[in-house]
């Protein structure tokens, strides 16, 4: 019996197909030409545009769910484009169960687009069946039912998973890469690994996404930052132990080089002691390593006010100056340094480059700590530069 035939067939027991307008509210059109299907166990949420021909995004995994679509006046020929977040089962096999209308399976005219690296078997079913596939890339721009997406490569769950995100109404559709009330672990059989899922979360934290379309649970509006922040917080408990302090984790991501993450672990223990010395110095020293050195400076005179005349501060204070590029000021802070401990290599080095900076040069050059640290770096440059001509 085809799913064309079988209306009669028991539904589940769901709200049905509803406009995102319903939940978001706005005047959109995105929103008013939307629809959500909240799926269950063995199916994911399926989202409909409605245009001049349908777009699913994610087809889910039970071909009842389009029985009511179809007695609304839609019919299986009116999708053209399938939109796939990644290839689990809950979220693709849909598409094999559309295939089986046999309007469809006559003319098979429906594109599936799905990111690289999806399932094999799957993809060689599609194009068993005669359907046209497209695979996308991060950044590309498609086009579902009249509506432009840019596709957010999001490898960590899975390697082929992929998110939409809708520029005009900051919406994003994640499929299983951020959820409302759950964390996803990363499916090492799908590619999936836990440092590639912190990396693609940080992309996301970075986007201005204010609305989320989930694989699973139902959609939110307006508050997607914090289920992107919930998620990165689980991402990074899961890499670093669910017992272990934030501090303790914020050690061990930034001598792994993850230093996004160690700030939000640092960010995470100050919640709770605002005045945390050891929080504050890796928080600083963090945020200098990544270039933000207006926010260290500020993470640096937290430190400074809480222990006077204290090295680290000052030499951090006067690194970040000379970051900003105010070499002037930040020598007053390596002087300062070197008052208390006359002996401090790394403020004399900082501070010699910061009178090279100015232009006084003979000044710099006797700072023996720098002139070594100078020559030093100056032979590294000639010796790279006789590797790449010796290369070239």
């Amino acid at each position: 019996m085809s799913p064309e035939s079988d209306n009669r067939q028991q539904k589940k027991d769901t709200k049905g197909w509803r406009p995102l307008k319903e939940i978001f509210g706005g005047s959109h059109p995105f929103f008013e030409e939307c629809l959500f299907l909240e799926g269950y166990d063995i199916s994911s949420n399926i989202y409909i545009l409605k245009g001049d021909y349908l777009s699913i995004v994610d087809p889910g995994n039970d071909y009842t769910a389009y029985i009511q679509l179809f007695e609304q006046g839609h019919k299986p020929t009116d999708i053209k484009k399938v939109f796939i977040t990644h290839g689990h089962p809950e979220h693709a096999m849909g598409a094999l169960e559309l295939l089986r209308y046999p309007s469809i399976k006559e003319q098979p005219d429906m594109e599936i687009i799905m990111g690289d690296s999806g399932p094999e078997s799957f993809v060689d079913l599609i194009k068993g069946a005669g359907c046209p596939t497209s695979i996308v890339k991060n950044g590309d721009i498609i086009n579902l039912s009249g509506f432009d997406f840019e596709v957010v490569h999001t490898p960590g769950h899975t390697m082929d998973s992929v998110c939409l995100y809708h520029a005009p109404t900051k919406s994003i559709f994640t499929g299983d890469t951020v959820l409302p009330h759950a964390i996803p672990s990363p499916d090492e059989i799908g590619g999936g690994r836990a440092d590639y899922y912190l990396f693609s979360l940080r992309i996301l934290r970075s986007m201005e996404i204010e609305n989320l379309l989930p694989g699973h649970g139902a959609p939110v509006a307006k508050k997607a930052k914090t289920v992107i922040e919930g998620n990165f917080a689980g991402a990074i408990k899961q890499v670093i132990g669910l017992k272990t302090p934030w501090i303790e984790g914020a050690a061990v991501l930034a001598q792994k080089g993850y230093l996004e993450e160690a700030l939000f672990c640092c960010e995470k223990t100050l919640e709770e002691d605002p005045n945390d010395v050891r929080a504050l110095e890796l928080k600083a020293s963090c945020l200098s390593d990544t270039g933000r050195f207006k926010e260290a400076l500020e993470a640096f005179d937290c430190l400074e006010r809480l222990q006077k005349d204290y090295p680290f501060a000052l030499v951090g204070k006067g690194y970040s100056l000379m970051g900003l590029g105010e070499y002037e000021d930040s020598l007053h802070y390596f002087d300062r340094a070197l008052s208390v401990h006359p002996d401090t290599t790394t403020a004399k080095v900082y501070k010699g480059m910061a009178l090279y900076l100015l232009g006084r040069y003979d000044e710099a050059m006797e700072i023996k700590e720098f002139q070594t640290e100078f020559v030093s770096r100056f032979k590294e440059e000639m010796e790279k530069k006789k590797r790449d001509d010796a290369t070239g």
